[in-house]
């Protein structure tokens, strides 16, 4: 399996969600809609199992077993 590129930008969107879910837990009136942040560890996780395995089809290799 091939590994993607660093996508710093990624990284920092992480970094986001995490501050936020975190600030809503101990600070719900501060951040009220903190939750979000789990949102956007969906959609990354979307975005990056979608991107392996549009890679993985590109190169012939993508099999449901690996």
């Amino acid at each position: 399996m091939e590994h993607l590129k660093y996508r710093p930008d990624i990284d920092g969107l992480r970094a986001i969600a995490v501050l936020s879910v975190v600030i809503f837990h101990y600070f719900p009136s501060l951040l009220p809609g903190g939750f979000v942040g789990v949102d956007i560890f969906f959609v990354i996780s979307g975005y990056l199992i979608t991107s392996i395995i549009l890679k993985s089809a590109s190169n012939k290799s993508f099999s449901y077993l690996d």
